[in-house]
């Protein structure tokens, strides 16, 4: 089946180049026709997104005159749709110019009016159709439509049949009524489900309804159709009752340390369960202890141990009570007897008793019956000796189990006595009922070897930057292995080197490289002890000898030798044929000339590239000289045989203009958050624009900043304050949006600091963070005052102010309204920073000391703080 397919497209290949394409008036060359290869929607896509790009891809580049608003069409349900059409690469793009309609199939069409570069022309229309979102539901509440006997302190959810956009879920758009009478509540979203959390408890035996307006609207702004609607019922009020306790009444062999518990039948108010309405008694004294509650279960836990063998009587009093109110219909009282008072016994050790060869450095245990006080166990009552002579050591104590760590290794085959006395008690401070006392006998010292070495004995061709090691047949003494105990030798000469130790293994790093060709001796001495103490019985000696020097090469560079059309803010590398040591690649060993003239810039090595970096654009359309000097060398020292010198030209100059991100009514502010506004200190100044915060309403800091020509508008104000705020907040959505996936003119790819740069109009394009030091950003509009910027920022954007550090700077006729800073989390304004441009940040935003901007701090999601004395001014 897959020949057959294969066998008829290549028939229709040939058929195709035989006949040759239509072409428009001027003559073309023949050769393969121009075809759609890829739309995005797909064809029969559905679910489509309302502000969905659309895009069609060809199989070669076209003719961008002829990608046009008559060659590239979309259609609704009756209508055309107007919008943007523009081409870069293989792809034709159409940008609505406003939303697409939601539940609607949409048919897309490429005319053979599209001809490629040679005048060929697509030979039928390419259509194709897709399908936009439809409108979301609420498909299940909890509580469910006419429920009855919900908790009081019932959290409210309506599930959603698609993801929802979370700014449109506020108590605004969600709702819980008891009759007119709105519940106060704080509202979340999370995974297409929405939460209303009441402040206070629900009244009993009351009917609510619930409500979602259609001002909540799915990711794509499509809103519900209707308000949704539903009601429910609470419970009545019941009366708590105890329903267990732990011990139960009448318990007896109650542990001494005991927590004394009690469960209810339903959730308590926390503030009625205390000492008070919780006590614990031996016969009319008090026991002192602390309660507490978790779920239904409340906790009183003594101050310190229970008495053996003694009854107690446990009382939970009426002041107890639900969180409707209810308290306990009369006290409930029960009791309980502690268990009698037990010996601890040792029921373990290790070594276990007369146990034989244990290893020198052993640390010896003792695991106990039951918990014991730590404050028991010391170098009083656990020792180990050997004869009549203590060993010295550290005793420590987990669980039940107590530990004797030695200062120092044991002496080898030597036998040793352990005792723990009755001083040591468990933590009802009841002791051993008699010393515990065992022996053991440690193992017989054994000499370690070298078992392996790196290089082997009798290596040849060994890499000049080697480090040797040695691996030994046991556990070493790391203070034993040095520069004394472990050698390399060129003959009689020593190897300068670091010698450093890990488990079983030795490393000497020599201070520089080794000689090519040449016998090296390596040495470890009778001073390397294992971790017993016990020496090699003889020098363990080997010998190495090292690789013949090569010349290292260049092998490939990037631009290519004679290459042209290179793009102006090029990066230049050069791969070599081996690892080079990075001290000999710099700015005197590689360099980039126009003529004569050197190109400023910075020289960087990883792995086996050199890469030199230009302090600004290339000229355009200019033959550049790369050379690699002598004066490089590979990490054994070794030079290039002669320079290495390639050149390169670049492309035109190209003046890309990005597209203007409108803010729409977000653009009235100055500042514009989500949660906070906050102004730490100082005497900060807004001109000529609006603060406003949605849907969060902290506004600090008002005086002693000051509005000028603007007012602070919040959530809590007045009709219709808070819907013109809440569309803002949906406009800066967009605006994020948008510059977020600009991508006509295609995107620069720019990171890490961009101080000391100066940038032409366009996108730039980071994927992770941006910053502004060690110098300043120009932006040059080249005379063009419409030019516009737009930094698409994957992660956070920070400046570093300061005399002539982390400012922008406009030149040519650039404008702080035309730029437009997109960040995907949190952007940070350096103290003394002089800023331009609009901010638009999923986070938060923050402004150093003194600094200024004229522009916008607006923040999608968090909050925008002034720290002291800031200035923002409309751009």
């Amino acid at each position: 089946m897959k020949k057959k397919k294969l066998l008829t497209a290549l028939t229709i290949i040939l058929i195709v180049l035989i006949a040759g394409c239509q072409k428009d008036d001027f003559a073309g060359n023949e050769g393969v026709c121009p075809i759609v290869v890829s739309t995005n929607p797909l064809k029969g896509a559905s679910n489509v997104p309302l502000n969905q790009l659309i895009t069609a891809t060809f199989n070669e580049k076209m003719d961008p005159e002829t990608i046009t608003e008559e060659s590239f069409t979309l259609q609704g349900a009756t209508t055309m749709v107007t919008g943007t059409i523009s081409y870069t690469d293989l792809t034709a793009s159409f940008a609505p110019s406003s939303p697409l309609i939601p539940n609607t199939t949409y048919t897309g069409r490429i005319k053979t009016l599209a001809k490629d570069l040679n005048g060929n022309a697509l030979q039928t229309d390419y259509v194709w159709t897709f399908s936009t979102d439809a409108s979301p539901t609420v498909i299940s509440t909890d509580p469910e439509n006419n429920a009855t006997g919900v908790a009081l302190n019932k959290s409210i959810t309506a599930k959603f049949s698609v993801p929802m956009d979370s700014l449109t879920l506020t108590s605004s758009t969600f709702t819980i009524k008891e009759g007119a009478t709105t519940v106060a509540g704080i509202v979340s979203y999370a995974d297409s489900t929405a939460t209303f959390i009441p402040t206070s408890p629900l009244s009993p035996n009351t009917l609510y309804t619930g409500t979602i307006t259609t001002g909540a609207k799915n990711i794509a702004g499509t809103p519900l159709v209707a308000n949704y609607v539903w009601t429910f019922t609470t419970v009545s009020p019941v009366v708590p009752v105890v329903i267990s306790t732990d011990p139960a009444d009448n318990a007896t062999g109650v542990v001494l340390n005991k927590t004394v518990t009690a469960t209810f039948s339903m959730l308590m108010d926390p503030s009625t369960l205390t000492g008070i309405t919780f006590i614990l008694k031996q016969g009319t004294t008090f026991v002192p202890g602390i309660v507490s509650l978790s779920g239904t279960t409340v906790s009183f836990n003594p101050t310190s141990n229970l008495a053996p063998n003694t009854l107690y009587t446990g009382t939970i009093t009426t002041g107890a009570k639900n969180i409707a109110g209810t308290p306990l219909a009369a006290n409930y009282v029960w009791t309980f007897t502690t268990a009698a008072a037990v010996a601890p016994t040792v029921i373990s050790t290790d070594p276990t008793n007369n146990a034989t060869g244990v290893v020198l450095n052993k640390t010896v245990t003792a695991l106990f019956s039951v918990p014991m006080d730590p404050l028991t166990l010391t170098g009083s009552t656990f020792t180990i000796k050997q004869g009549t002579t203590s060993v010295a050591g550290t005793v420590s104590f987990s669980g039940s189990t107590v530990s004797f760590n030695p200062t120092s290794n044991l002496a080898p085959n030597t036998l040793y006595t352990g005792t723990i006395t009755t001083g040591a008690k468990n933590i009802a401070g009841t002791p051993l009922a008699a010393n515990y006392v065992w022996t053991f006998t440690t193992a017989e010292a054994v000499a370690p070897t070298v078992i392996s070495t790196d290089p082997a004995n009798s290596a040849t061709g060994v890499v000049l930057d080697k480090t040797v090691t040695a691996t030994f047949s046991m556990l070493m003494d790391p203070s034993t292995l040095t520069g004394s105990t472990f050698t390399i030798k060129q003959g009689t000469t020593s190897v300068a080197g670091t010698v450093s130790f890990s488990g079983s293994t030795a490393t000497f790093n020599p201070t520089s490289n080794l000689a090519p060709n040449t016998l090296y001796t390596g040495t470890i001495t009778t001073g390397a002890k294992n971790i017993a103490g016990t020496p090699l019985a003889a020098n363990y000696v080997w010998t190495f000898t090292t690789a013949a020097a090569v010349a290292p090469t260049v092998i490939s560079t990037d631009p290519t030798n004679n290459a042209t059309g290179v793009v102006l803010n090029k990066t230049v590398t050069a791969l070599f044929s081996v690892p080079m040591d990075p001290l000999t690649l710099t700015g005197s060993t590689f360099t980039i000339k126009q003529g004569t003239t050197s190109v400023a810039g910075t020289v960087s090595f990883s792995g086996s590239t050199a890469t030199f970096n230009p302090t600004s654009n290339l000229a355009p359309n200019t033959l550049y000289t790369s050379t690699i000097t002598t004066g490089a060398k590979n990490i054994a020292g070794t030079p290039l045989a002669a320079n290495y010198v390639w050149t390169f030209t670049t492309a035109e100059a190209v003046v890309p203009t990005a597209p203007f991100v409108d803010l729409k009514t977000a653009g009235r502010f100055g500042i514009l958050a989500a949660t906070t506004v906050t102004n730490d200190a100082g005497f900060s100044v807004i001109n000529n624009l609006d603060v406003g915060i949605y849907p969060g309403t902290a506004v600090t800091g008002f005086p002693p900043a000051t509005i000028i020509g603007g007012a602070i508008y919040t959530s809590t104000d007045a009709s219709p304050i808070p819907a013109m705020l809440a569309q803002a907040k949906l406009d800066l959505t967009e605006a994020y949006l948008f510059a977020e996936s600009a991508s006509s003119p295609a995107p620069v790819t720019v990171s890490g600091n961009q101080g000391g740069k100066t940038l032409a109009p366009g996108i730039y394009k980071s994927t992770s963070t941006l910053s502004i030091s060690s110098g300043n950003l120009t932006l040059d509009a080249q005379g063009n005052a419409n030019a516009v910027w737009i930094f698409q920022i994957a992660s956070a954007f920070t400046t570093v102010g300061g005399t002539g550090n982390g400012n922008v700077i406009l030149t040519g006729g650039a404008q702080a309204k035309n730029i437009f800073w997109q960040v995907g989390s949190s952007a940070t304004i350096g103290d003394y920073t002089s800023f331009y441009g609009n901010i638009i940040a999923l986070t938060s935003i923050t402004m150093g000391s003194n600094s200024t901007a004229v522009g916008r701090m607006l923040a999608r999601n968090g909050a925008v703080v002034m720290t002291s004395t800031n200035t923002i001014t409309k751009p």
